[in-house]
């Protein structure tokens, strides 16, 4: 919370010259990339949309439903959007033109952390899954298309010695996901979200689901072909039922954008992520784990803007 303050404080003089840009010119109207509304990127987005359009910034943010990291990714680099939400791990593979993408995206750049997402593994009640290896044959949920969820998954069978070859995988999103297996026309979802998702909950009170724990084995053969993993456990007491800790996968959620987004906008970015994410919390529970030191572990490089913003407070 020091530092929360210390960077509100500093970049005080700075925000009050950004918010002065731009209104000889109008209102400067900019898109967010969220996800879908199951998970909690929709609401987060919201909230820091609101929170970027206030009267006197000259600008209107508008948070807008999407597939996810990749996608984001991939509208930031066409133009069509101005922020994105994303996973560590696509934020990485397009930045370097890796797993998933044509060609390294190397405009792309880091705006702020957020939260780890950690990986949820619903299995409908007996169906003898015990591991993930278990789930050959089945019904597998991998996200929606062009989603992070979708390359977590991807990634994840594969630590279990499992393709799409080796499974029935459907596209569909977290609310989908939810309503699928509740009325039996899925097995397993996997899911890339921070906790507690709205769609883990659905399922969950539904009842006829539970959460798999992933074994230490598989994490360490996830994270050992793809660093930007990390083991994680989702607590105790989030969901109902879930009464023991749950050990699984983890990923750092970050904000990102081009390299020439104007550093007024970044900056205001950085202060609401670094000094009043209590409004950010009112929106999802999630906003309370965003810490701006995170930033010394990004992925790939920072925006300028950020850069500027930290060096401020040095």
């Amino acid at each position: 919370m020091r530092r929360r303050r210390s960077v509100a404080s500093a970049l005080a003089a700075t925000l009050a010259v950004a918010a002065c840009g731009g209104g000889e010119g109008g209102t400067t109207f900019l898109s967010l990339g969220t996800g879908g509304t199951g998970g909690v990127y929709y609401p987060l987005g919201g909230a820091l949309a609101a929170r970027l359009s206030t009267p006197g910034s000259g600008r209107q943010v508008t948070a807008e439903v999407t597939g996810g990291s990749v996608e984001n990714i991939n509208r930031i680099r066409a133009g069509q959007i101005d922020l994105g939400f994303a996973l560590g791990g696509p934020v990485y593979e397009a930045w370097s033109g890796g797993d998933g993408f044509d060609a390294p995206f190397d405009a792309l750049r880091i705006v702020g952390p957020l939260y780890p997402n950690l990986t949820h593994v619903l299995v409908r009640s007996g169906q003898g899954v015990e591991t993930l290896a278990d789930a050959r044959g089945l019904r597998v949920s991998v996200g929606s298309p062009g989603s992070g969820t979708e390359q977590v998954a991807r990634q994840l069978l594969e630590a279990y010695g499992l393709g799409y070859d080796d499974v029935e995988e459907r596209f569909l999103s977290f609310s989908e996901s939810a309503a699928a297996l509740r009325d039996g026309a899925l097995d397993v979802a996997i899911l890339s979200v921070g906790y507690p998702a709205s769609a883990v909950l659905e399922a969950l009170t539904a009842g006829g689901v539970e959460l798999l724990a992933l074994d230490d084995e598989g994490v360490a053969r996830l994270r050992e072909a793809h660093p930007y993993h990390t083991a994680g456990r989702i607590p105790s007491g989030v969901y109902p039922g879930v009464d023991t800790p749950v050990p699984t996968a983890a990923m750092m959620n970050w904000i990102v954008a081009r390299d020439d987004l104007d550093p007024g906008l970044v900056a205001d970015v950085v202060n609401i992520l670094g000094g009043t994410g209590v409004s950010l919390e009112a929106a999802h529970e999630m906003a309370a784990q965003i810490d701006l030191s995170a930033l010394s572990d990004a992925p790939i490089p920072l925006h300028p803007g950020t850069e500027a913003a930290l060096g401020a407070t040095r």
